[in-house]
């Protein structure tokens, strides 16, 4: 009944993340600020001395959304890119992120800044906080303390408020948030008074996450999806089995009636429910099939999909923050 509500809510809701169609057909979906956001990203964490070359391939490509953060240490390399790119500025949807040693409320502005400096733009399209924990201010990312992160007392609601300052500028166009919990997300929106725009979380086929994702829907908050893969990152390797996402055979089934690969009905999966997703490559040949996901997974392949739900996390980064994250989500029992 739930991927039921899904299905109808994407086909003829006009409210809930209507789905239009750019001019070069590629799907996007409308933000609780009005604003458009492409279906597919193009995600740049990790690989920093490849993301120039990678990014400015996606975009000649078609993407025309691409995710960085300040912790990625990609937002020259993306910016280089854009540069060279030659593309308006107002074709691209740019996101980038708060890393948590910036969470005071007199550290955000210039966070933002840094990130804006370094991309060489005037504006991001989506600023969201990476984490609800806050490190130690400074310009040190990872502050340690005992072999943890070196923690401070600032709550997120004081954080995300001065976000919302930001949003008066103009150098932000929206704002969000990324892996939060449930409860997390409901004490963030009693105590604050914009709405996030988007929540960036980790879903795929192995961590569907389905009635979260449901809530957000209910909420007006876009999801995008980051590790679309699964575990197809080399971090990831031996967690949740031997396999890779990719090779799970209900996935090239599907993609057979498609003529498409399992990677691709990943994507299109993600997207089917009215998600973005983020995948990322370096190989051109890989980030051009990644875009080619302009089809829809029928009833059927949405249910067969759906058994597939291993609820497999694999970024948790509660061991090395020291932190638990995730707590009345799937994976954590």
């Amino acid at each position: 009944m739930l991927l039921e509500q899904f299905t109808l809510s994407i086909r003829h809701s006009t409210n809930i993340y209507p789905i239009s169609s750019s001019a070069d057909m590629a799907t996007r979906f409308t933000l609780n600020t009005g604003a458009e956001i492409p279906a597919i990203g193009f995600g740049t964490w990790q690989d920093e001395h490849a993301q120039e070359e990678a990014v400015l391939e996606a975009l000649k490509a078609g993407y025309r959304h691409i995710d960085t953060a300040r912790v990625y240490g990609t937002e020259k390399a993306v910016g280089r890119a854009i540069k060279k790119s030659g593309l308006p500025r107002k074709e691209l949807f740019i996101t980038t992120k708060l890393w948590n040693n910036k969470h005071h409320p007199d550290d955000v502005p210039g966070a933002l800044e840094e990130s804006l400096d370094d991309l060489e733009l005037e504006y991001v399209d989506l600023y969201m906080m990476h984490w609800p924990v806050a490190w130690k201010r400074g310009d040190d990312l990872f502050p340690k303390q005992y072999d943890k992160p070196a923690m401070e007392e600032i709550d997120m609601i004081d954080t995300y408020k001065a976000m919302e300052k930001l949003l008066k500028t103009g150098k932000v166009k929206a704002i969000g948030v990324s892996n939060f919990c449930k409860a997390e997300m409901e004490r963030l929106m009693r105590n604050t008074t914009i709405v996030p725009a988007v929540h960036q979380m980790e879903c795929h086929p192995w961590l569907q996450q389905l009635e979260f994702t449901s809530w957000h829907r209910t909420q007006g908050i876009h999801v995008t999806q980051y590790s679309p893969f699964g575990n197809q990152n080399v971090m990831y390797r031996g967690k949740g089995g031997a396999t890779k996402l990719i090779d799970e055979p209900v996935l090239g089934k599907i993609g057979a009636q498609y003529n498409k690969s399992a990677a691709q009905v990943a994507l299109a999966w993600g997207i089917t429910q009215g998600h973005s997703v983020l995948p990322k490559s370096k190989t051109p040949s890989r980030i051009k099939t990644n875009l080619e996901v302009d089809f829809k997974l029928n009833h059927d392949d949405m249910q067969a999909i759906r058994k597939l739900n291993r609820k497999i996390r694999f970024n948790d980064s509660s061991y090395d923050f020291g932190r638990e994250f995730f707590q009345d989500l799937e994976d954590k029992t």
